[in-house]
């Protein structure tokens, strides 16, 4: 499982703050934080600042990767933005996101095409935000030929089919399910990811709704994650979860989580 962590993102209050102070040794202890609770990528966005966004993600970068080894994922449908960015990232970025709306696609692909970056694709297109497996499926059918075509490795490419808040549909959950198990079924070699919070949007105990809806997930074929690493419980769940679905040679991984205390959650 990759994990992504989510927490410098300018939306959060005191994120957007340390940006706009650029208080670069509280994003430094953020990143610190969410790699030593176990993420592979550090999610950085100054969405917010709309005028200084390119600026300001360029620093986030430098800023984290001056505080860890790990590389970041670079938050933003701002072609100028990223292209800042990535002037200054060392590694081998993933690139949040693309879809297949052709605005957004157009712009984006000239940074992206022929790189060995990870790449985020949405499953969403100009008619809007797709609500049925079906729909997922085409979109993401649309995408990885798009991407694949402009020397985009499949391996390289995450499809994130779009989770929606079940508070308005109950299908929403479901649907969402069974999309990432025959994306996972249909394109082989390419990758699945979400960020769980919008399932339990407008619900009381969301916290607990998400973690299990992470495992339901997973069983479904769910290999990368954008989440908030420092949930113990969450990062403990999928732990077992992994280990339970014979993806954890020998139960290491379990055990080297037991004996660091994830567990003691």
């Amino acid at each position: 499982m990759m994990i992504i962590g989510e927490l410098i993102n300018a939306s959060r209050k005191d994120i957007g703050a340390a940006i706009k102070n650029q208080d670069s040794e509280f994003i430094k202890k953020i990143a610190r934080e969410e790699c030593e609770a176990g993420a592979d990528f550090i999610d950085v966005n100054a969405g917010i600042f709309v005028d200084r966004e390119p600026e300001y993600l360029k620093w986030l970068v430098m800023t984290v990767q001056q505080s860890v080894d790990a590389p970041c994922a670079l938050d933003s449908p701002n072609p100028k933005a990223i292209q800042e960015a990535l002037t200054i990232h060392k590694g081998i970025p993933m690139i949040n996101s693309i879809s297949l709306e052709i605005e957004r696609f157009e712009k984006l692909i000239p940074l992206i095409a022929g790189t060995d970056f990870k790449v985020v694709a949405l499953c969403m297109s100009d008619e809007g935000m797709p609500e049925t497996t079906e729909q997922r499926l085409s979109i993401a059918d649309k995408l990885i030929n798009k991407l694949t075509a402009r020397n985009i490795p499949i391996e390289n490419i995450y499809l994130d089919p779009l989770v929606q808040p079940i508070s308005t549909n109950t299908a929403f959950g479901i649907e969402f399910l069974e999309a990432i198990e025959k994306i996972s079924e249909t394109f082989k070699g390419a990758h699945t990811i979400c960020g769980l919070s919008n399932i339990s949007y407008g619900l009381p105990a969301r916290k607990l709704m998400n973690q299990v809806f992470a495992i339901m997930a997973i069983t479904k074929g769910l290999d990368s994650l954008i989440l908030n690493p420092l949930d113990r419980k969450m990062m403990a769940n999928i732990t077992i979860a992994e280990t339970l679905l014979g993806k954890d040679e020998f139960c290491m991984k379990y055990l080297k989580s037991y004996r660091s205390g994830l567990f003691d959650v």
